[in-house]
């Protein structure tokens, strides 16, 4: 009896202590969960007529969704019902990051929300608007795209020694205070140290530190975002396919971005198409496919027979007025020694022989990598001018230029050596529309524009 009682009495207390200790394990869980915090975002990726979807990251474990409500021309709220996401669990294994869907929009209308962790409303209330329904009944809307590439965020303990490659970060607010309705990042869209591209843990924890910047969250929360990317944020400096860790830096950056898709079944990558009134923006993978600068081959590629396959049936299909081809490395550039797709020579010139045949309307090319801005142009003959703005640094070194003004290609006075942004305003009524293309220092101070009208890259209207 004795043992018998003994060991129910123990079996009891040993019952009450495990009892306890959950309860107090869960009550220090709950107690985490509920001080949860935004740590980098809310971050809306490209809007779609009927939808939209927003990313977010938390600094600890939480269960977040998104309340919504359409706004009225004045900007107040319309006084329809507030609608909700579906909640998302923040997990540390996913970095606290969710993407949340907000569905039951309507084009052209422009909607406030309110992130909301563990049930309570977390940071400001934000805006976001749907793309227009545009399409035969009005003329598009004028609307405004920022493309910047290169934005390397310090972090002392892992930098190289000497001074520090980033700064300028006052770039971001002045971005933020530009407006626009979309900013396309370009690639280098953060650098990857020694200490990280060794180790997909290593390659997270870059993400966690560089996307939490204070100075950045304004501009995230403002319009909506797309990205590329480019050596620095797929691998070590100058990356190509062999890359080891290439589907891990795939699925971060899929964890921290936005993009309506990435890659096809069975063809993996980040290239996409963003859609943005009447401009389709076509982002290339410039890293996934590629073969090496240096290798000695006739045939190497930057971006695949596959992918170009893609490009080609996706341009024919456009209805947009400008397509812009977007990529990591400069795609037009003649001159220079550094990364470009002029060392994939037979690729790109495949490419730019059947670009002249099918006489596609509307194509401009838009490029970073350089530490430096310019506008490059290729004539050709019968048909109108290719023209390429590549638009970087936005926060990490600049270079002496002093080389690349003998660059062939170069619209001169468009040469920028320092840490900038660009802009890329549409205006215009359906078959007169303008594109202004624009550059900006940190500050926001523009340095030069110029402008393009849709019939100089070949648009007739129809």
């Amino acid at each position: 009896m004795l043992k018998q009682g003994g060991a129910g009495t123990a079996g009891h207390f040993l019952r009450g202590a495990v009892t306890a200790c959950a309860l107090l394990f869960g009550a220090s869980l709950s107690a985490a969960a509920h001080a949860a915090a935004l740590q980098a975002g809310p971050m809306v990726g490209p809007t779609a007529m009927r939808s939209a979807t927003v990313w977010l990251q938390a600094d600890a474990p939480a269960t977040a969704r998104i309340v919504y409500w359409e706004m009225s021309a004045s900007g107040k709220s319309s006084g329809e019902k507030k609608l909700s996401s579906d909640a998302v669990r923040l997990l540390r294994s996913e970095d606290f990051t969710a993407h949340l869907l907000l569905d039951g929009l309507q084009p052209g209308r422009r909607y406030a929300y309110q992130v909301v962790l563990n049930g309570k409303p977390a940071g400001k209330t934000h805006e976001l608007a749907t793309q227009s329904l545009w399409q035969w009944r009005t003329d598009p809307p004028d609307f405004r795209v920022l493309i910047g590439s290169c934005a390397y965020i310090n972090e002392p303990a892992y930098d190289r020694p000497g001074s520090s490659y980033g700064g300028g970060m006052e770039i971001f607010s002045a971005m933020e205070a530009a407006k626009p309705d979309l900013t396309v990042w370009m690639g280098d869209n953060l650098y990857f140290r020694e200490a990280d591209y060794d180790s997909p843990a290593g390659m997270a924890a870059r993400y966690r530190h560089d996307r939490a910047l204070p100075q950045l969250q304004a501009l995230l929360s403002t319009g909506s975002h797309a990205a590329i990317w480019d050596d620095h944020d797929y691998g070590p400096n100058d990356s190509n396919s062999s890359f080891i860790f290439k589907q891990q830096a795939l699925m971060l950056f899929e964890r921290y971005w936005v993009n309506p898709s990435y890659g096809l079944p069975g063809m993996p990558g980040t290239f996409s198409v963003v859609h943005q009134g009447d401009a389709d923006f076509f982002l290339l993978d410039n890293r996934w496919y590629r073969d090496d600068d240096k290798l000695q081959d006739d045939n190497k590629v930057m971006f695949g027979e596959q992918q170009m396959r893609w490009l080609k049936n996706a341009l024919l299909s456009s209805a947009a007025t400008f397509k812009f081809i977007v990529g990591g490395s400069q795609l037009l550039d003649r001159s220079s020694p550094y990364e470009g797709w002029r060392h994939f020579g037979a690729e790109r010139e495949r490419f730019l022989q059947w670009l002249d045949q099918q006489r596609v309307p509307g194509v401009m090319f838009l490029s970073g990598d350089r530490h430096h801005t310019e506008l490059l142009h290729w004539p050709r003959a019968g048909n109108y001018t290719l023209y390429e703005l590549t638009c970087s640094p936005l926060t990490s070194g600049t270079h002496d230029i002093n080389s690349e003004r003998q660059n062939p290609g170069l619209i001169a006075g468009t040469l920028v050596g320092e840490r900038n942004f660009c802009g890329l305003d549409f205006a215009g009524k359906s078959k007169q529309r303008q594109l202004t293309l624009r550059v900006f220092d940190s500050h926001g101070n523009e340095l030069w524009n110029r402008q393009l009208s849709s019939r100089e890259l070949g648009y007739d209207g129809k």
